[in-house]
C-alpha cells in the first residue's frame, strides 16, 4: 500500500465530514487507506463516521489521549509506505495525494513534506513553512519582531517569510496539519513524542527527521484549505502557556543544559509578558467604552444643567449634590442596563444601546418616584439628560467606527448578499439548508458550475464569477463540493482573494456549511466547549434569572394567562421553576447524553423556531446553547416564546 492517511478528531464533526469527503476523492487515485482516530468526542462525530464513511478505518478512544498518542495509535496499524498526518479541519485537492507521493518517490532524501496552506478566506498561512525555534528565533517570535519584520532573514526565521511561497524549499519544520512522512524515516527516528499533548510534536518530529539524515520539504504545487479551528484560541493565555511549555519540552530534549535553561527562562518571561499584555488589553477593552459613556453623559448634564437653570429658574438653583451624586447614580444605572442588554459586546448594535438606555430611564423614573420629595430634583432635566444620552452614545460610536477604531465595529443589520455556486439539485438543497439554519438569509442568486448557463435563474457561470461578485455586490460565495472539485474551489479562492469575499463549502448530504465565518451555527463548531453552561457563575446567573422571571410572570399572570397557549399549566410552570425543579430554558427534547446535565426546561432553543425541527438540528441547537451560554440567550427565548409557557 502506498499511502496511509491518519486523521485525529476531537469535537469537529462537521469539519471532519467535509475533510473525509475530499480525502476519499484524493485517496481513490492511488493505493491507500484512511484511518480516523476519535479522542472521545461528544458532538456525534463517532456516529457520523460510522454511518457515512464505513470504508474508513475507525478507532474510538474512551478518553482524550492527545494529538501524539492518537496519531501513534493509527501509525502502528498503518500499512502505507507513506504516512500522512492530516487535520480534520482541512480540505485537500483531488490530486493532492498523488502529487505529494510522486514527489517523495522522486526525492529519496525527503523524510517529510508539507504543502501550501490557505485559510478559509484564501489567505496564505505562514506556518506552511517554518524554521527551527532556536533561542534566538524564539525570542524574535515571542516578543513580536517576526510579526513586525516578516521578510527579514534575521527576524523572520520562524515562518521563513523571506522564502518564496510558490517555490519548493528545504525547510526545518513541517506543520502538523498536513505532514507527509516516509515510513522508513519513522522506523529510524521514531514516532511522535507522546510527552507532547498538543503543540510542539510536529516541531520535535521534524527536527528528529533532519537529525536522522533526511530533509523536510515545503511543496507548494498542491494547496489545501486549513480552517485553523483550534481547541485553544491563538491569542489566549492558555494557548500561549500550552505552546510555550511544549517548547520547554523541546529545548530540554534537544538543546544543551545551559541553552535549555536559558530557553526556559526566556519562555517563562514570554508567558508573563503575553499574560500581562492580555490582561491589560482585556481590562481596557472592558472598561474603556463604559468610561467613555459615563464621560459623555456627564458632560451633557454639565452643559444642560446651567442652561435649564437659567431658562427655568436661576443659576445655582440645583445643589452641587445633583451633578456630583445624583447624576453619577443615573449614569451607573444606564451603564448597567446597557451591559445587561448586550450594548458592550464586541460588535456594536444600536438597538442594544437604545434598549439599555430605555430600561435604564424607566428604572431611574421608578426609583425617582419612590424616593423622598426633597431628593427629587427635576424630572424635566432627567428627561433632557436621557435624550442627550440617546443622541450622544450612538453618535460617538458611529464616528469612531468611521475612523476605523479597532474594537468598535458596527454590527449593521444589512442582508448578507450570498451567491450559491452549484448545480440544480444542490442549489435546492443548499437553499433549504440556509433556510433551516434559522437565519434570515436568502441567496441573491445562483451560479452555474459549468461554462454554460442551463437555467434561467442562474446569474451566470463559474467563469464569470469576478463580474458576478462586482455587479451583484456579493459578500459570500457558497460552493457545492458535490458539483465543483476541491482543486477548482481552492483555485477560485486564490484568484478572487482581492475581492474581499467570504467563502463557504457545502459538503454533499451534510447538514453543515463550513467556512471562515459560517452562516450556520454548526459550521463554526470546531471545538465544542460545551461545559460553558455548567460554569459556576453561569449556573448562579441562570438560577437568579429563573427566580426573577418567575416572580415577574406571577405578578403579570392575571394578564398573561389569557394569552398563553396552554392556560391549565401556566401557574404550575411558574411554581416548578420557582421551586427549583425546572428551569425556564433547557435542552431541546432528544439525545442529550453527551451534554452537561441541567434542569429540564419549560422552553428550549427550539422554541425560537416555528414548526417541527429535525432531530439533528435539535442536537446542534443543544450544543450551541451549552457551549455559548449567556443570560441574554435565556431572556431572548422567554421573551419570544412566552406564549408556550405552560406546556409541561
Amino acid at each position: 500500500m502506498k499511502l496511509s492517511v491518519v486523521i485525529v478528531n476531537y469535537n469537529v464533526k462537521y469539519f471532519l465530514e467535509q475533510c473525509l469527503h475530499t480525502a476519499l476523492k484524493a485517496a481513490s487515485k492511488l493505493s491507500s487507506e484512511i484511518i480516523v482516530v476519535d479522542n472521545d468526542s461528544v458532538d456525534g462525530s463517532c456516529q457520523m463516521v460510522e454511518e457515512k464513511f464505513q470504508e474508513v478505518k475507525f478507532i474510538a478512544n474512551k478518553e482524550n489521549l492527545g494529538f501524539s498518542k492518537a496519531n501513534n495509535q493509527a501509525i502502528r496499524i498503518a500499512k502505507g509506505e507513506y504516512i500522512l498526518l492530516l487535520n480534520p479541519d482541512t480540505v485537500v485537492e483531488e490530486d493532492s495525494f498523488l502529487k505529494i507521493v510522486d514527489f517523495m518517490d522522486r526525492t529519496p532524501d525527503a523524510g517529510g513534506l508539507g504543502v501550501k496552506m490557505i485559510d478559509g478566506r484564501g489567505r496564505f498561512l505562514p506556518e506552511s513553512k517554518r524554521g527551527l525555534p532556536t533561542p534566538e528565533v524564539a525570542f524574535w517570535k515571542m516578543f513580536g519582531f517576526s510579526r513586525l519584520f516578516p521578510r527579514s532573514k534575521r527576524f523572520g526565521q520562524y515562518h521563513l517569510g523571506y522564502l518564496n511561497n510558490d517555490l519548493i524549499h528545504e525547510v526545518d519544520v513541517l506543520a502538523g496539519a498536513f505532514m507527509l512522512l516516509r515510513r522508513e524515516t519513522l522506523d529510524k527516528v521514531g514516532l511522535l513524542d507522546e510527552d507532547y499533548f498538543m503543540y510542539g510534536e510536529d516541531i520535535d518530529l521534524s527536527y528528529r527527521i533532519t537529525k536522522g539524515g533526511y530533509k523536510n520539504y515545503y511543496f507548494p504545487e498542491t494547496t489545501i484549505i486549513h480552517y485553523k479551528g483550534e481547541s485553544t484560541k491563538k491569542g489566549s493565555i492558555n494557548y500561549v502557556k500550552v505552546f510555550y511549555n511544549a517548547m520547554i519540552i523541546f529545548s530540554g530534549k534537544h538543546f544543551s543544559k545551559g541553552n535549555a535553561r536559558r530557553y526556559a527562562i526566556l519562555i517563562n518571561l514570554a508567558i508573563y509578558f503575553h499574560a500581562l499584555l492580555t490582561l491589560i488589553g482585556k481590562f481596557l477593552k472592558t472598561i474603556i467604552l463604559p468610561l467613555a459613556d459615563a464621560f459623555f453623559v456627564f458632560l451633557g448634564f454639565a452643559i444642560l444643567l446651567p442652561i435649564w437653570e437659567t431658562y427655568k429658574f436661576q443659576r445655582g438653583y440645583y445643589p452641587r449634590e445633583y451633578l456630583y451624586v445624583a447624576v453619577p447614580i443615573y449614569i451607573l444605572i444606564w451603564i448597567c442596563c446597557i451591559w445587561i442588554n448586550g450594548g458592550y459586546r464586541k460588535n456594536i448594535q444600536f438597538a442594544r444601546i437604545f434598549k439599555g438606555l430605555l430600561w435604564g430611564s424607566i428604572s431611574i423614573l421608578i426609583f425617582y418616584s419612590l424616593i423622598d420629595e426633597t431628593m427629587r430634583y427635576s424630572r424635566a432635566l432627567l428627561l433632557l439628560g436621557s435624550g442627550w444620552a440617546f443622541l450622544i452614545l450612538p453618535t460617538y460610536r458611529y464616528l469612531l467606527h468611521k475612523l476605523n477604531v479597532t474594537g468598535l465595529e458596527l454590527e449593521i443589520n444589512k442582508q448578507k448578499r450570498i451567491a450559491v455556486v452549484a448545480g440544480t439539485t444542490e442549489t435546492k438543497r443548499i437553499s433549504e439548508l440556509i433556510l433551516n439554519s434559522g437565519l434570515k438569509i436568502e441567496p441573491v442568486g445562483f451560479v452555474s458550475p459549468d461554462d454554460s448557463v442551463h437555467q434561467q435563474f442562474y446569474l451566470g457561470n463559474i467563469q464569470q464569477l469576478p463580474e458576478i461578485i462586482r455587479i451583484n455586490k456579493i459578500d459570500e460565495l457558497i460552493f457545492s463540493s458535490e458539483d465543483i472539485p476541491s482543486q477548482e474551489i481552492i483555485r477560485l479562492m486564490l484568484d478572487l482573494n482581492d475581492l474581499n469575499v467570504d467563502y463557504k463549502i457545502a459538503p454533499p448530504e451534510s447538514f453543515s456549511i463550513i467556512g471562515s465565518n459560517s452562516i450556520s451555527t454548526a459550521g463554526d463548531m470546531y471545538v465544542v466547549h460545551i461545559n460553558s453552561i455548567v460554569k459556576e457563575n453561569n449556573k448562579q446567573n441562570k438560577r437568579i434569572f429563573d427566580l426573577a422571571t418567575s416572580v415577574c410572570l406571577f405578578i403579570l399572570s392575571p394578564l398573561l394567562i389569557w394569552k398563553v397557549n396552554t392556560k391549565a399549566d401556566f401557574l404550575r410552570s411558574i411554581y416548578e421553576v420557582f421551586a427549583g425543579r425546572k428551569s425556564w430554558v433547557g435542552y431541546c427534547s432528544g439525545m442529550q447524553n453527551h451534554l452537561p446535565p441541567i434542569k429540564k426546561g419549560i422552553l428550549s432553543p427550539a422554541s425560537l423556531f416555528p414548526g417541527t425541527i429535525p432531530e439533528k438540528k435539535k442536537d446542534e441547537l443543544n450544543i450551541v446553547y451549552a457551549k455559548d451560554y449567556r443570560l441574554m440567550n435565556d431572556l431572548e427565548i422567554v421573551l419570544k416564546a412566552w406564549k408556550n409557557i405552560g406546556q409541561l
